[in-house]
């Protein structure tokens, strides 16, 4: 049935969101082919409360449709209610964490089938240790040719400079060309191991080589998030 779209209320504890460019081509999509509404309606409670197609009414809405297709769902108890909103929405656009987390039950959300985060589970989700490369240096210094490939970058460096554009893009431009430079972690780890003190120290300094785990944290070489500080806090000690 059609009716007024001002009459149909949307859900305010429905959890689930299209946003920016996602939502914007919702709403295009129903400006170019409004007739599509008819053979999926928006699914409401007897009250005219949305349960399913939220984002679809405020696309509507942003789209100025003033009449829309809805199909009422009568007799329907509040578990069956909240049960179809998270089913009709799997798989599609992004969850509000926060409102699943505060309006919903976890165990239901769970057997319904929704594929939750850790942070929803009791349990500490960061068990497990961080795996970062390790290198057993060998004996021999390589030349420190050998730590960098840096063929790429040079390339790009060449072309900007002979690009037409003015010296600010091209300073711009070079920095940026600095990302494709490729490290030679094993390598460094040789000379790094063959360096002298001094030499060790910077390279140590600029995260070329991680010795003190904490210190490169404190540096801002590794970021971690509160869950996982709080788990190397538990393992490490402060």
């Amino acid at each position: 049935m059609k009716v007024e779209i001002n009459k149909i209320k949307t859900n305010p504890n429905n959890p689930r969101l299209i946003k920016d460019y996602k939502f914007k081509q919702l709403v295009m999509s129903i400006k170019e082919f409004p007739e599509m509404l008819e053979k999926r309606p928006i699914v409401v409670d007897e009250d005219m409360v949305v349960l399913g197609g939220n984002m679809r009414l405020k696309a509507c809405q942003e789209a100025g449709l003033k009449e829309i297709y809805v199909n009422i769902a009568k007799g329907w108890t509040e578990k069956q209610k909240q049960q179809f909103i998270i089913k009709d929405n799997i798989g599609y656009g992004e969850w509000d964490w926060d409102v699943l987390a505060n309006e919903w039950n976890i165990d239901e959300l769970n057997d319904w089938h929704l594929d939750l985060p850790p942070i929803f589970n009791d349990e500490e989700p960061y068990t497990k240790k961080i795996d970062s490369p390790k290198y057993e240096a060998s004996e021999e210094k390589p030349n420190i040719n050998e730590l960098v490939d840096d063929t790429k970058t040079k390339d790009l460096i060449r072309k900007i400079q002979q690009s037409d554009l003015n010296k600010k893009e091209k300073d711009f431009l070079i920095k940026a060309a600095q990302r494709h430079i490729v490290f030679n972690y094993a390598k460094i780890a040789d000379y790094y191991a063959n360096s002298e003190k001094d030499v060790q120290q910077l390279m140590e300094d600029s995260a070329l080589i991680i010795i003190d785990f904490k210190k490169a944290i404190e540096q801002g070489y590794v970021n971690l998030n509160e869950k996982i500080t709080d788990q190397y806090i538990k393992e490490y000690g402060e």
